[in-house]
């Protein structure tokens, strides 16, 4: 039961950060895409329906994770409540940005709101990026479960890391490089006119920052934590996660030299659910890595709960999943197609 909820949380993270991605990636573009008041209404209408529906995906993440890690949940909110909390606003100012924007008619509060908008989107992205790099470096759990990590130490790995080190740094500028590339193609897919040639013009320089990155990335990893090789050398199939992640970022390339912008997308897609799903098999069976002499991961079957409570609540998760992923393909079937310059319909 333990693998089994560990890659269904895994699963719902990797449907967060795909399908709320291009809202982030959106966000973070958004004042160098749209540059008049009616493109970026236009860019807005493409994620008005379907935004606050993906950051469903985030809290069914974690509630499913308390459910079933309650000993991960308590452990990573006692290092992590301060960076959590920073999340936890720029999630509510970013939701309060894009509905006020709408409904304001006042120019400098609507360029008030795009500001908002934009920074507490880029702000996400890293802070995400950086979590996760967090979570694969490890984190000086103690012998009680509980851990301190500063802001940051001497911006190097090792026993005393802070929450921002080189390593850290880099998978929040790899985040905020792969979600605008990620927004830019979801917009080029979504939209017409000016707006979709600046995107298309924008993902050509975010693939090749992501293609960097991405290659500093992978041994950046093994460097930091040199146990993440552990699980591919033990099961080599394993390779066939980073393996696609290169096969996807050489199709995103290839499809925007055709303007195949469905394709594209879908090609991001599958390089942003590669990478992450390699990283939690490079972990598992551990769920929270230990640094320093005194450290102790935390593994799966220490953090998991009872198991009737497990198979209660595989029953009650299969309805709800079910209920979501038909809202889901409602919702995506109505909005589908591309949003004109000029239609008024939903903003926010």
């Amino acid at each position: 039961m333990g693998t089994l909820w560990f890659w269904i949380v895994a699963l719902m993270l990797t449907a967060y950060i795909v399908l709320d991605g291009f809202d982030l990636g959106v966000g973070t573009i958004y004042l160098w895409i749209a540059r008049t008041d009616s493109e970026r209404s236009q860019a807005l209408r493409t994620i008005g329906p379907l935004w606050d529906g993906n950051e469903v995906w985030l809290l069914a993440s974690a509630g499913t994770l308390f459910f079933a890690f309650p000993l991960l949940y308590a452990t990573a909110f006692s290092g992590f409540y301060l960076p959590l909390m920073i999340v936890l606003w720029l999630i509510i100012l970013r939701g309060i940005s894009i509905e006020l924007r709408g409904h304001s008619s006042e120019p400098l509060w609507r360029t008030f709101f795009e500001a908002i908008f934009f920074l507490s989107s880029a702000l996400l992205a890293i802070f995400f990026g950086a979590a996760l790099a967090n979570v694969v470096r490890g984190v000086p759990v103690g012998a009680d479960g509980y851990f301190f990590l500063p802001l940051w130490t001497n911006f190097r790995t090792g026993p005393n890391p802070g929450i921002l080190d080189w390593y850290t740094i880099l998978g929040g500028v790899l985040a905020l490089t792969a979600l605008s590339l990620h927004g830019s193609l979801y917009l080029a897919l979504k939209t017409e006119g000016n707006v979709e040639e600046r995107a298309t013009r924008l993902a050509k320089q975010g693939w090749t920052a992501t293609l960097v990155l991405s290659t500093i990335g992978i041994p950046a990893t093994v460097l930091a934590r040199p146990a993440s090789l552990t699980d591919y050398l033990r099961h080599p199939i394993a390779f066939i996660f980073p393996l696609i992640g290169a096969a996807c970022l050489i199709a995103i390339r290839l499809t925007l030299s055709k303007g195949n912008q469905f394709r594209c997308f879908l090609a991001s897609c599958g390089y942003l659910s590669s990478m992450f799903l390699g990283a939690a098999f490079g972990l598992f069976p551990v769920i929270l890595p230990a640094v320093g002499t005194q450290g102790r991961d935390l593994t799966v079957e220490q953090a998991l709960s009872p198991p009737h409570t497990l198979r209660v609540g595989l029953a009650w998760w299969s309805v709800g999943m079910c209920l979501a992923i038909t809202y889901f393909c409602i919702v995506y079937w109505l909005f589908r197609g591309k949003v004109p310059i000029d239609d008024g319909g939903y903003e926010h």
